[in-house]
């Protein structure tokens, strides 16, 4: 009976009940959106930046990455590399060996990061081979570099050129060699674009003087939001030699970027909740006032005032669940066509985005619990504001509400 008299009285002044879905069907759409394009972007800038270079974990020796020296290397450990396969998140293995050393040409020079790798397996981490804009990607056996457009613009050299690395090896030696350039590959990143270049583990490994040594082992894994559950899990696994690092030990800055644009989210999202609930409470209130002598006579008959407010809060939640799934199934198709196809940024503003380092794509994301935390939220509203009728019920003197 409660339920009957309840859903009745919602549609008995259409016009109010429609006015009030309608708004929070649109600030349930709004909200879906905003959460949507601000997760996507996230997770893309996270994702791009993490596999640009350090990958989601890195394992190092034991204080590598307080004091990034080659003779803080470690040696190929078969049994590390089998405990860190083993772990069902681990896709796979690529080592690496990397120190900065002078790049020149002619009368050019330029501090660079030099990284030697393992090329079949590096491009399943960070993709190098698809940033490849001019000659070959190199294979474990060449005695080639690939450097970054920049810093081949720098040194005034391009593909079929040479280039000379002088440095510091393994325990002091001297680290010089020249190489022919493969390969140009360019980054999003301006200073990754300024700096990089890459050789061959082995040819790394001898131009370094340190034979079998690498300064980290780079993991692919599935789902870069699993990393500091993998991370703890591999730390296990390895013996107290190692350090097992996650991408957010590996840039703090980007993960300061990345909470403080979720943070400045909260802050919106709770504005706009607070119109939502002002929308909802001026029903209420009306619906409430409006209804005085009603209620009135209903309790002048006998209806229990626990009863009634039953029926008047059951009629609050109604109209609210009813807007926010309406918003939530409006939101679906509009959020599945901005995922398959993004919004593309142009003219001056993409050029600023692609300046700093930053993909010119507003990407949406369709993880389920945007769309649910929604309706689950707009009613947890419904029920908060459902204690004004509540209490007007509870104070209510059925005589004085008729004659009002």
């Amino acid at each position: 009976m409660i339920f009957k008299l309840a859903w009745r009285n919602t549609w008995r002044n259409r016009r109010r009940t429609y006015i009030t879905m309608a708004s929070i069907v649109f600030a349930v759409l709004l909200a879906i959106l905003l959460n949507s394009v601000k997760e996507g972007i996230l997770f893309r800038m996270q994702e791009n930046v993490v596999s640009v270079y350090t990958g989601a974990i890195q394992v190092h020796k034991k204080g590598y990455w307080e004091e990034q020296t080659l003779d803080n290397t470690m040696a190929h450990d078969s049994t590390v590399m089998n405990a860190l396969l083993a772990h069902t998140s681990v896709q796979e293995v690529v080592g690496r060996l990397e120190s900065f050393m002078l790049a020149a040409s002619g009368t050019y020079t330029k501090a660079s990061m030099v990284v030697g790798i393992e090329p079949e397996k590096e491009h399943l981490v960070t993709s190098l081979d698809k940033k490849v804009i001019s000659g070959t990607y190199i294979h474990k056996d060449d005695e080639g570099v690939m450097i970054s457009e920049g810093l081949a613009e720098y040194l005034k050299l391009a593909v079929g050129d040479t280039l000379v690395l002088i440095g510091q090896g393994y325990r002091g030696v001297s680290a010089a060699g020249k190489y022919p350039i493969k390969a140009l590959v360019r980054f999003a990143s301006p200073e990754l674009n300024r700096r990089m270049v890459y050789l061959p583990l082995r040819q790394a490994q001898y131009l370094f003087g340190a034979e079998d040594r690498m300064t980290a082992l780079v993991l692919d894994i599935d789902n870069i939001n699993d990393t500091d559950r993998v991370e703890r899990g591999l730390q296990q696994a390895v013996d107290a030699r190692y350090e097992v690092l996650g991408w957010k030990t590996l840039m703090p800055g980007l993960h300061q970027v990345i909470e403080g644009e979720r943070a400045e989210n909260v802050i919106f999202l709770f504005v706009l909740y607070l119109l939502i609930a002002f929308g909802i409470f001026g029903t209420v209130l009306m619906m409430t006032l409006e209804r005085q002598y009603e209620f009135g006579v209903l309790m002048a008959i006998g209806m229990k005032r626990l009863r009634l407010s039953s029926v008047v809060v059951l009629e609050n939640i109604m109209i609210s669940t009813l807007g926010a799934l309406l918003g939530t199934i409006l939101s679906i198709p509009v959020v599945g066509y901005f995922y398959k196809f993004p919004i593309q940024i142009t003219g001056e503003l993409r050029e600023t985005y692609e300046k700093f380092g930053f993909e010119p794509t507003f990407y949406f994301s369709i993880e389920p619990w945007i769309f649910y935390s929604q309706a689950i939220v707009v009613l947890c509203i419904a029920l908060v504001l459902s204690v004004f009728p509540v209490f007007k019920i509870g104070r209510l003197e059925p005589v004085r509400a008729m004659r009002d």
